[in-house]
């Protein structure tokens, strides 16, 4: 059908600082797995601006050049970046914001609101973007948090944060109407992107 995008999601693949269990917004981390690749052929690639999902994308995407984007990054969790739970785990104002991780924040880090609203302002760009030129495939590469945001607000079956999964190295392809995805309505399917394994040593 002519009128019908997609947008697929795609988190980037496990880190090193991914299997120690630590928190990673901002800072990065070098990657410990290949990623697969994406057969499917896209209009436009957008990126989180992280070293991470720059990698990721080529590995993904090796014959697109990613468009990198702060606004996809994931949270700041400023102080407590490159730290575990068991560095944290004595720390009042950690097991605040563990308690309520929606209406606190890490210290120096980004609040729950101000993240969404970045996250919000990126997805923005992407649909402007798909209806002014209109685009009819667009991959984005970022992270598990903003991935999570974007399920809970735009899959047709409404869950909340926590309730989403964001595995690394896979990926999520939403579909609307044009007319949908112009009035901000939820995506009409949503399902898996399938990766071809990489062949690559």
């Amino acid at each position: 059908m002519d009128d019908v995008v997609a947008i697929s999601l795609f988190r980037h693949g496990l880190t090193e600082a991914n299997k120690r269990h630590a928190y990673l917004g901002w800072s990065d981390s070098p990657l410990c797995q290949k990623a697969g690749r994406v057969e499917r052929q896209y209009d436009f690639l957008f990126s989180s601006d992280l070293g991470r999902c720059l990698e990721t994308a080529k590995m993904l995407f090796p014959d697109n050049q990613p468009h990198p984007h702060s606004e996809f990054r994931e949270m700041n969790f400023g102080a407590w970046e490159g730290k575990t739970y068991e560095d944290l785990k004595l720390d009042p104002e950690y097991q605040t914001w563990l308690a309520d991780p929606f209406s606190t924040k890490p210290p120096d880090g980004e609040s729950f609101k101000e993240f969404s609203e970045r996250v919000d302002s990126g997805w923005k760009m992407v649909t402007d973007a798909i209806l002014s030129a209109s685009l009819k495939k667009v991959a984005i590469v970022t992270h598990g948090g903003v991935i999570r945001t974007f399920l809970s607000k735009w899959a047709p079956e409404e869950m909340d944060f926590w309730d989403w999964q964001a595995h690394h190295g896979k990926g999520y392809e939403l579909i609307w109407t044009q007319d949908g995805l112009r009035r901000g309505e939820r995506c009409t399917s949503l399902r898996e992107v399938p990766l071809t394994a990489n062949q690559t040593g």
